[in-house]
């Protein structure tokens, strides 16, 4: 495959402020196109889905975004690609089902199997889970909201607890049924319906996915969504390597390039190694007004890519803690500029990394009054710190 052309740095960040929604000029709508924008939003962190948001879509209230999730449902919770919890629109559920969601699911499968048996719960693992599974998925078939406790209260095979990190200062266990809903969700069974809550917090209730949607998820093979997810990352995140596609995808490069070849991807310079996009994406997106964006601990634009070097410069260790969880940054004119934490009331408190100028300086700090402003007074404690943060 020859090399088509040659993006370069400052083309790149164009693109991302264009297709992220992170300029003031080229703003999301509405919420389910903020996710739509980068594929889909990052939830391990429940704050983090609102603060990616509001910096995307002006003017977004809780509210909105609360609506799109529990009454429209136009966006879904799920767990997906490297078994983390995402929001997806709904139209890419079925997707990130096919091509990401299912093998989490295999994989949580077995891991739980083997350590109900490891730590005695039960003599055959495998067969105690699509026990339990199937009268969990029968609880939930009458399309009702459970609590994990109302559910374990039903199901007596949810009890039970598995111990971690044995001989350490942080050991402790963890209830089997949590286990089971984890691996439950991953098949596309059950779905994390509404939040008991507020929206800083994360307390699901669980029901049938089917009932959730209204329809059950559509089926397709694993191949078919494994191009539709690098597809819609080309145009997202693109230009990029395999590397960062098989990274972000959780899969494996041999997937990656099968599906890079589907979908008729061509292969682009980026600043001398070998990047992907789209056969109709090769056009330049011209020049982009000098922006500035704050965003939140394990936002999608952070997290997009694993080679970082051309957004992140010298500041892995400051931003990004030793699992590769991304903390809160400061972008300025498509690179990360510093960080940014609450204090007291909810004050966002900036942490530069660098000398940005007067002008940029003065821009950041609107920002962080709009954002200190938007929070009126929720102060949101990252799950994910990041070293600069905890500084």
């Amino acid at each position: 495959m020859g090399i088509t052309r040659r993006f370069t740095v400052a083309e790149r960040r164009a693109r991302l402020a264009i297709r992220h929604g992170l300029a003031p000029a080229h703003r999301a709508a509405d919420v389910v196109e903020a996710a739509r924008r980068v594929v889909c939003l990052h939830a391990t962190d429940p704050s983090t889905i609102f603060l990616s948001a509001q910096a995307r879509v002006a003017g977004m209230t809780v509210a909105d975004l609360e609506r799109a999730l529990y009454v429209d449902r136009s966006l879904v919770k799920h767990l997906a690609m490297r078994r983390t919890l995402f929001v997806f629109p709904r139209e890419r559920l079925a997707d990130a089902q096919a091509g990401a969601s299912g093998r989490v699911a295999a994989l949580e499968r077995r891991r739980l199997a083997s350590l109900v048996e490891r730590f005695g719960l039960h003599g055959d693992g495998a067969r105690w889970l699509k026990k339990v599974s199937s009268q969990v998925v029968a609880a939930l078939s009458d399309g009702r909201e459970r609590t994990f406790a109302e559910l374990r209260d039903e199901v007596p095979l949810l009890n039970g607890v598995i111990p971690y990190g044995e001989g350490k200062t942080w050991a402790g266990q963890v209830a089997i049924g949590a286990n089971v809903l984890t691996v439950l969700s991953a098949s596309g069974a059950i779905v994390r319906a509404t939040n008991t809550g507020a929206w800083t917090t994360s307390r699901p209730r669980w029901t049938a996915m089917a009932a959730w949607l209204g329809e059950p998820l559509e089926p397709r093979s694993e191949a078919e969504g494994t191009a539709a997810l690098v597809e819609a990352w080309l145009r997202a995140f693109g230009p990029g390597t395999d590397a960062d596609i098989a990274w972000w995808l959780g899969s494996t490069l041999t997937a990656v390039r099968r599906a890079l070849a589907t979908t008729k991807a061509v292969a682009v310079d980026i600043d001398g190694r070998v990047g992907y996009v789209l056969p109709d994406d090769l056009d330049d997106v011209g020049p982009v007004a000098p922006w500035i964006a704050l965003l939140p601990p394990l936002d999608p634009t952070t997290m997009g890519w694993k080679e970082r070097d051309w957004y992140l410069g010298p500041h892995t260790g400051a931003v990004f803690d030793r699992n590769g969880n991304a903390g809160a940054t400061i972008w300025c004119d498509g690179r990360i500029v510093g960080g940014w934490r609450l204090q007291g009331a909810g004050e966002v408190d900036v942490q530069l990394l660098e000398d940005i100028g007067r002008n940029a300086r003065r821009k950041i700090d609107a920002e962080a009054a709009r954002l200190t402003a938007w929070l009126a007074g929720v102060c949101v404690q990252p799950r994910f710190p990041s070293p600069l943060c905890r500084s």
